[in-house]
């Protein structure tokens, strides 16, 4: 069994800038957009758990902003168990991690960043 811990930093910088978008689309309240960069960020960090650990809480804040129950009530699990699951590399693959999708479903990879992740595979 390969365990997780470390995103390497090439990756690292493309998950930053991912948040660093969302976080832009969060202060203009273009929150579809934002929420967008956080899927994203969501997919490249699947499999190391701290940053597939930080894009849930983020997720979590964000339906607290929005007042979503449903986000913050899926939110909760996947906070929980996410970072266990990435850690021991049994991770949904592409799944985006909103509450709007079955927490364990694989999901399509956008192209640009699945040629990332080959990168790092």
């Amino acid at each position: 069994m390969r365990f997780y811990w470390t995103m390497p930093q090439g990756l690292k910088a493309h998950y930053r800038r991912e948040l660093d978008l969302y976080k832009l689309e969060f202060a203009r309240q273009d929150f579809p957009h934002a929420w967008q960069h956080l899927e994203r960020a969501h997919i490249l960090a699947q499999a190391w758990p701290r940053e597939h650990s930080y894009v849930h809480w983020r997720m979590l804040l964000f339906g607290i902003h929005i007042k979503s129950g449903h986000e913050i009530l899926g939110q909760i699990p996947r906070l929980l168990v996410g970072g266990v699951k990435s850690f021991v590399g049994k991770i949904p693959v592409g799944n985006t991690g909103g509450a709007n999708v079955p927490p364990l479903q694989p999901m399509e990879i956008p192209g640009d960043l699945e040629t990332l992740l080959d990168a790092y595979r």
